[in-house]
């Protein structure tokens, strides 16, 4: 088994391979699909489209959300080809770890001419 920094140090190698073939300006799928080819050539274990239900008073409820790519059941990734990061994409992924009990997520957005500009990676302190 990975350890978490492995596991988001692979994820992010593979995102700048992606990045460094197709460049930005092009639709999130494109990233999408491309990323999990290049998960798959590199032995990085995903599921994608991962179904995240929410839990209200106890009751499990489907409301259409999906995880982008869920990585060794451990890191969650989240991705986006928009002009710039909000701070509601942040929430977004702060919301996706507590839904899914997830300590470590990445959001990547492709949409950037360096792709370490567009990373960022959030842990879910789970004392708070």
């Amino acid at each position: 088994m990975m350890a978490p920094d492995e596991i988001t140090e692979r994820i992010i190698g593979a995102a700048i391979e992606v990045h460094r073939n197709l460049g930005p300006g092009l639709l999130e799928s494109s990233y999408h699909v491309c990323l999990c080819r290049e998960l798959n050539l590199r032995n990085v274990p995903f599921l994608r489209e991962v179904e995240l239900p929410i839990v209200y008073k106890e009751q499990r409820l489907d409301a259409g959300y999906r995880l982008d790519l869920l990585v060794a059941d451990l890191v969650i990734v989240e991705l986006k080809s928009v002009e710039k990061l909000e701070k509601i994409h942040d929430a977004q992924l702060l919301t996706y770890l507590k839904l899914a009990r997830k300590p470590i997520g990445l959001l990547i957005n492709f949409n950037v001419p360096v792709l370490k500009d567009g990373v960022r990676r959030k842990v879910l302190d789970y004392k708070s």
